[in-house]
C-alpha cells in the first residue's frame, strides 16, 4: 500500500478505540513534530509512556547529585537537560547557583579530559539512561581503567525498558499495543520484546523515527490490534535487528548487574535498573538506595501521566505553574518529554 493509503485508514478507521502507547522519548518528540497525532482517527488514542529517561529519574537521585556538587574538590558532570530537573527541593541549576560546581558536557567522554588535568579534582558523571545509553558509560570505565584515572565515578540512573512494560500492564494501563522503542532495540534486537508480547498477549511495532516510519509502525500495530496478532513486528529493519548485539551485551554484563530501582512516580520496578558490580564500586558515586521521590509540587501528575493515566493537559499545572522556562516536574524538563512536547503543539 502507499503511504497515503495508510494515512487514510488511519484517518477514517471507525473501530473500536484502540490505545497504542510509545515508550521512547524519541518517538514522543517525533510524533510531535511530525504532527502525527493530527493524522489519526478519534478511535486510535496515542500516549506518551515511560521512555523519557529524564522524566523517570526520581527526586533522591537529582538531590544526591545536587550533594555531591556542593562536596569540596567534586564536580557533577552531566547533559544539560538533567540540569533543569526539579530534585525534591531544587535543581541541579539552582544549585549551581549557590556555589555548586556543575559542568555540563556534550558526552561522557568529555569527563576523561577533565580527570586528567585535575587529577585532585573528584568527577562524578550523573549516568542516566536505559539500555540505548549504558554501553556508553562501560566504555567510559574501560578508558578510566586503560588512564589510570581514579577520580572518575558514576552516579547510576540506569533502567531497562521491560520491566517498566510490565509494571504497566500488571498495574492496569489500558494499552492494546505498544510503539516498542526505535533506539533501545538498535541495542537489544527486536527480540527482546517477544516474551512481554506472549505473556500480555499484546502486540509492539518497532518502529524508526521518520514520518513515514511512525505511519508504516502505527498502521501495522493497529492491524495487529485488529487481528489479534500478538508478537513483535519490526518495521525499522535498516537499523534493527532480531537479536542482541554480542558485544554489547558482554560489555553491559561486565559491569552491571541487575537491581531494583525506583522510577518517577511509578514506585520500585524489581529488576528494572543496572547497577555496578561489587568489583567495580570503586567508581560508584552513592547510586543504590535513591529510593525518595518526592514530588517539589504535590499536584505534579507526572507519574500518572507516564502510565497513560492522564494527560499533559489534565494537570492543573500544564501551561501555568509549569511550562518548560519553569518545570515543576520531570515531563516538561526535556524535549522527549510527554508535557515538554505537548506544550510545544498546544
Amino acid at each position: 500500500m502507499e503511504i497515503v493509503e495508510l494515512v487514510d485508514f488511519l484517518k477514517n478507521y471507525d473501530g473500536r478505540k484502540i490505545r497504542l502507547m510509545e515508550v521512547c522519548g524519541s518517538h514522543t518528540h517525533a510524533i510531535a513534530k511530525h504532527g502525527i497525532r493530527d493524522l489519526l482517527s478519534p478511535q486510535i488514542e496515542l500516549l506518551s509512556g515511560p521512555g523519557c529517561p529524564v522524566c523517570v529519574t526520581p527526586t533522591a537521585y537529582i538531590d544526591k547529585l545536587i550533594e555531591l556538587s556542593l562536596e569540596p574538590n567534586t564536580t557533577v558532570a552531566t547533559f544539560g537537560d538533567l540540569l533543569r530537573v526539579p530534585g525534591s527541593k531544587e535543581s541541579l541549576n539552582e544549585a549551581k547557583g549557590r556555589g555548586g560546581s556543575v559542568e555540563m558536557v556534550y558526552s561522557p567522554m568529555d569527563v576523561l579530559a577533565l580527570a586528567q588535568d585535575h587529577p585532585d579534582r573528584k568527577y562524578v558523571f550523573a549516568a542516566v539512561g536505559f539500555e540505548t545509553t549504558a554501553p556508553v558509560y562501560t566504555l567510559l570505565l574501560d578508558n578510566a581503567i586503560a588512564r589510570g584515572l581514579d577520580n572518575i565515578h558514576i552516579l547510576t540512573a540506569l533502567k531497562t525498558m521491560p520491566g517498566a512494560i510490565s509494571f504497566l500492564c500488571d498495574n492496569g494501563a489500558q494499552i492494546d499495543g505498544f510503539i516498542a522503542p526505535g533506539h533501545v532495540s538498535a541495542v537489544t534486537g527486536a527480540d527482546y520484546f517477544n516474551d512481554l508480547a506472549a505473556k500480555y498477549q499484546i502486540p509492539f511495532a518497532v518502529s524508526g523515527f521518520g514520518s513515514k516510519e511512525l505511519v508504516i509502525a502505527i498502521y501495522g500495530l493497529v492491524q495487529m490490534v485488529i487481528n489479534n496478532d500478538n508478537t513483535v513486528k519490526n518495521y525499522y529493519t535498516s537499523v534493527v535487528d532480531s537479536g542482541q548485539n554480542d558485544i554489547i551485551e558482554k560489555q553491559l554484563a561486565k559491569y552491571f548487574r541487575p537491581a531494583d530501582v525506583v522510577w518517577r512516580g511509578m514506585g520500585i520496578i524489581p529488576g528494572s535498573g543496572l547497577l555496578l558490580k561489587e568489583e567495580f564500586a570503586r567508581f560508584d558515586a552513592g547510586s543504590d538506595g535513591l529510593d525518595e521521590d518526592n514530588k517539589r509540587n504535590k499536584a505534579c501528575r507526572c507519574g500518572e501521566i507516564l502510565m497513560g493515566k492522564a494527560k499533559p493537559h489534565d494537570c492543573p499545572l500544564f501551561g501555568k505553574v509549569c511550562t518548560p522556562m519553569s518545570p515543576e516536574g520531570a515531563c516538561m524538563v526535556s524535549e522527549e518529554g510527554s508535557c515538554f512536547n505537548a506544550y510545544l503543539v498546544k
